[in-house]
């Protein structure tokens, strides 16, 4: 394919896949100004964020997986017409029960991440791969911070509405040129999508995630919780017997057994727990009054502001990640990234007092964001056969995911656990939370010290009915 084609295409690609990462933060520091001028409950207004989060949690896996079936592209289109249905309903919800199902819609866009490594692997040269996915995971995790640092300063000038309006018009034009110019998967993977893996996927995720979202207002021994965490396990077991015995899995078991897979997954899940959590909570150690002992009182806008200097960062070592990865290897880089976030953590742990502190810590964290999105997403690309690239990516992202809910829901626990008159937390609960994040990272960069050198050489895909092809090994890894 020529040159200019595959710019186009990643263009396209960083374009859906950023929006879409900016859409998860984007919301969160409006989340007030929504509650107010939809009249409505702090409590309901969180499902804006929860809808959105579940939603993103079953999709993402279950459609990288059908784009691995019909087509990537048609996949992919597919999907951005759902986010861009999702934002034009969002602008113009009338109320907040609109409003929290134009979020889950928008939630479908989660495929757009194994959708797009998926097509990044069939259409580049191989050399261009490694690269081009750190390339796309920096524009990912900066999303997120774009949308943190944005948020304040739309709301600000415009209105709240102006947060789904301005994804409309993007999501559009990046529809119609990838409906024009990005070309069909070549070889799509034989089979079938399995609905009852996919019904028992969703179920168990969503038991799961709900009462890890909301246990803050139902309590952590209220019935609904330990109801649906017993339920997540049940379903959970039902859904690797379900999908060990089907001829066409919607999760080949055996790729995620891969020691590549599960280690670089073990990364996700304590790394995440670490990332979100500091999302969640450091805008609003930042904005508490300074009357509560620490704090300063920033505005949404001001915080923002203190965030800018983690975008910049993960933005530029994603990119850095892609030119490094071929000299040091993908694991050495994972390791790296999840080091900086624990040292980060523990500074910010010790030191908190000054705003030139937090916005070192928020460097320092998005150096290790941007060398860990780029690190995790080529470790899984580069380890699993080409037809189940969407569903291993996928999964990646949802174990992310979920290792963000345990950790945002810990963390909640140890800042809100004890109150001041004020009804603001104590200094002490953040320096907890902070302490706690820090052992976390440093587990995950353990953790990837397990990641094998070379990854597996040969994997089976599921086998069609008649018979059982083995698949070529994908190229060994030149991590040391």
């Amino acid at each position: 394919m020529p040159r200019k084609s595959t710019r186009l295409t990643f263009a396209v690609l960083a374009t859906g896949a950023g929006v879409f990462s900016m859409l998860q933060s984007l919301i969160a520091p409006a989340l007030p100004t929504v509650q107010h001028a939809l009249h409505t409950s702090q409590s309901t207004a969180t499902w804006v964020m929860t809808a959105y989060l579940l939603s993103a949690s079953v999709f993402t896996p279950i459609l990288g997986r059908v784009g691995d079936l019909v087509g990537r592209k048609r996949t992919l289109v597919s999907v951005l017409i759902a986010v861009l249905a999702g934002c034009l309903l969002a602008a113009l919800a009338p109320n907040i029960g609109t409003l929290i199902v134009a979020r889950a819609v928008q939630g479908a866009g989660g495929a757009l991440f194994p959708l797009s490594f998926g097509i990044i692997r069939d259409e580049f040269a191989a050399s261009e791969v490694p690269g081009s996915i750190s390339n796309l995971s920096a524009v990912i995790a900066a999303g997120g911070g774009v949308g943190m640092v944005a948020a304040g300063p739309i709301v600000s000038a415009l209105d709240y509405r102006w947060l789904f309006w301005i994804p409309v018009a993007v999501v559009a034009v990046t529809a119609l040129i990838a409906l024009r110019y990005i070309p069909e998967t070549p070889h799509r993977a034989e089979g079938r999508v399995h609905w009852l893996g996919a019904g028992l996927l969703s179920a168990w995720l969503v038991a799961l995630l709900l009462p890890l979202s909301e246990a803050a207002h139902w309590g952590w021994g209220s019935a609904r919780v330990v109801g649906l965490f017993v339920a997540a396990a049940v379903l959970f077991a039902l859904w690797l017997s379900a999908e060990s015995r089907t001829r066409s899995p919607l999760i080949d078991l055996r790729v995620m057994r891969l020691p590549a897979v599960w280690t670089t997954n073990t990364v996700a899940l304590l790394f995440g727990a670490g990332m979100y959590s500091i999302w969640s909570f450091l805008p609003g150690f930042v904005q508490t009054p300074r009357a509560a002992g620490y704090g300063f009182g920033a505005s949404v806008t001001a915080s923002g502001l203190l965030m800018l200097p983690m975008l910049i960062a993960m933005f530029l070592s994603g990119i850095l990640s892609g030119r490094l990865e071929p000299v040091l290897g993908a694991k050495k880089l994972l390791t790296a990234g999840a080091a900086l976030g624990a040292v980060a953590c523990g500074f910010l742990t010790l030191w908190h007092d000054s705003r030139w502190q937090v916005a070192v810590v928020a460097g320092v964290f998005g150096l290790g964001i941007g060398l860990a999105f780029a690190s995790m997403a080529n470790l899984i690309v580069g380890s699993v056969p080409p037809e189940q690239t969407g569903a291993a990516t996928g999964m990646n992202a949802n174990i992310r995911t979920i290792g963000g809910s345990i950790g945002a829901a810990v963390v909640s626990v140890l800042v809100t656990g004890r109150l001041q008159p004020s009804g603001l937390p104590y200094g002490d609960g953040y320096t907890h939370a902070f302490a706690l994040l820090t052992l976390l990272l440093l587990a995950a960069a353990l953790a990837a010290l397990l990641v094998p050198a070379r990854r597996a050489t040969r994997i089976t895909s599921a086998p069609r009915a008649s018979e059982a092809t083995p698949h070529p090994a994908p190229e060994p890894a030149t991590t040391a």
